[in-house]
């Protein structure tokens, strides 16, 4: 028998109408990904030969977000047996090896826990099916076992006796199942049954009748959770955070209130990073060693390098990147944007489509104006600038390295290197104007108060 090839189908076509959502069900997301992508890239770590997603009809946004693997139509819904049958035309090269059966609604499988089934099948089992035991069954189909263990067949919860109702090792739906077999038992289960659907675990029976061994492995509850309505969203992204956020520390990672600290699935953490409380890691984030975030920081599509401090309440996104060394502060927001080493943006500022050289200093309140309304425009600052506060810097525009720009400046045109640029209103001083004007408007003032009370006794 050869396991070596492992094909993975993954069952999507689920209407979730307890989600009570347009999007469907598989798309929702688990840490910033549709939780089929979580299913994908789990059975992907075994380097399937193929991966195939069964959906159903007007599904196109999900065979759209699974591209570039195969999609099938389920036309009609009718069982998880139906739904791989969609798939024989996809397999029908495949028939040495190892056909992974997968749930799109079950973002917590890890690849570890399909090698394992894989080893089952390398021990000899036809059908290997995955099992956990869950603090209330209830729901569950019972995986019923013989004397040595072995699998004897899978009763659905609403077919089970009261006695097989007590069992409390359930089936998560998972199988694998040898190729050469697989459509030869699935073609065989009829739909008999309190829902007359075509159930795949009817396959478990089929092959012991057969004489065939079948195996179960037992994974934990937490990663077998399927996800059908909102709570259990939140409950399965609660889930993967609490092991994201563990595996960080492991890794050499610093959270000072792990539990207000939020991963994305690609999230990329160096050694001794410091996270403060309340930050939230969007999709596309890699941060180096040594690195320190203040708490209230979100980032999106950001590179944060070697020995940079971010926060607090900064905000950094798509395409920002943050240089050894380099500063952002409070409320300071970089988009698009690369911050040189040792630059500094400390204090209430945005930076948008913008080149800040090495040791440059950003002043409180500078604004880079990228756009215009209709175009976005780049700044380029070049090394050691020192831009004052509230400047505003009107993109395209370049200010060259050490010039120096009087804070309240308006920037439009670039600024040679090394200039002492002042680009502001003169100030004008007129003694004794202040005092004149507050005598003149509280003059004002008690004339119409006077004028109100004329008209209040007529």
């Amino acid at each position: 028998m050869n396991t070596a090839e492992v094909a993975a189908v993954v069952l999507a076509a689920g209407l979730g109408t307890r989600m009570k959502s347009e999007l469907p069900k598989v798309l929702h997301p688990i840490a910033s990904r549709a939780m089929v992508l979580h299913v994908l890239a789990a059975a992907a770590e075994l380097d399937p030969a193929k991966s195939v997603v069964v959906v159903g009809p007007d599904m196109e946004q999900v065979a759209k977000a699974v591209a570039p693997h195969r999609t099938v139509v389920q036309h009609e819904r009718l069982g998880t047996a139906d739904a791989v049958k969609a798939a024989r035309e996809a397999l029908a090269d495949f028939r040495r090896g190892t056909v992974l059966v997968l749930f799109g609604d079950t973002p917590m499988i890890t690849s570890a826990t399909l090698r394992r089934m894989l080893d089952a099948r390398a021990a000899g089992a036809s059908v290997a099916v995955l099992g956990f035991r869950p603090e209330d069954p209830s729901g569950y189909g019972r995986l019923l076992q013989d004397g040595k263990g072995r699998l004897a067949a899978i009763v659905e919860d609403r077919d089970a006796t009261e006695e097989q109702r007590a069992i409390g090792l359930c089936n998560s739906g998972v199988m694998a199942v040898d190729a050469a077999r697989l459509f030869s038992l699935v073609d065989r289960v009829g739909k008999n049954n309190a829902r007359g659907e075509f159930y795949l675990t009817d396959i478990i029976g089929l092959a012991s009748a057969e004489g065939l061994d079948c195996a179960v492995v037992e994974a934990d509850a937490d990663e077998l959770m399927g996800v059908d309505s909102r709570a259990a969203l939140a409950r399965a992204e609660a889930a993967w955070q609490k092991a994201r956020r563990r595996r960080a520390m492991d890794e050499g990672a610093t959270l000072l209130d792990p539990d207000s600290v939020w991963f994305s699935y690609d999230t990329k953490l160096g050694s001794d990073v410091v996270i403060g409380p309340n930050v939230f890691f969007g999709p596309g984030v890699t941060v180096e060693d040594h690195v320190e975030i203040l708490s209230f920081c979100h980032f999106h599509t950001a590179t944060i390098e070697r020995g940079a401090i971010v926060g607090p309440f900064a905000r950094l996104r798509p395409g920002a990147v943050i240089g050894r060394d380099a500063h952002v502060g409070n409320f300071v927001e970089i988009k698009n944007a690369v911050l040189g080493e040792g630059a500094k943006a400390n204090h209430l500022s945005y930076v948008g489509d913008t080149d800040v050289g090495a040791k440059t200093n950003i002043g409180a309140g500078t604004i880079t104006c990228n756009y215009d309304g209709y175009l976005k425009h780049r700044t380029v600052i070049g090394k050691s600038a020192f831009i004052g506060s509230n400047t505003a810097i009107v993109a395209p525009v370049t200010i060259g390295d050490g010039a120096v720009i009087g804070a309240g400046s308006t920037v439009v045109r670039d600024v040679p290197a090394d200039s002492l640029t002042i680009a502001r209103g003169e100030q004008v001083d007129m003694p004794g104007r202040a005092k004149a004007l507050r005598e003149k408007l509280e003059q004002q003032k008690r004339a119409q108060k006077k004028e109100q009370a004329k008209k209040d006794k007529s």
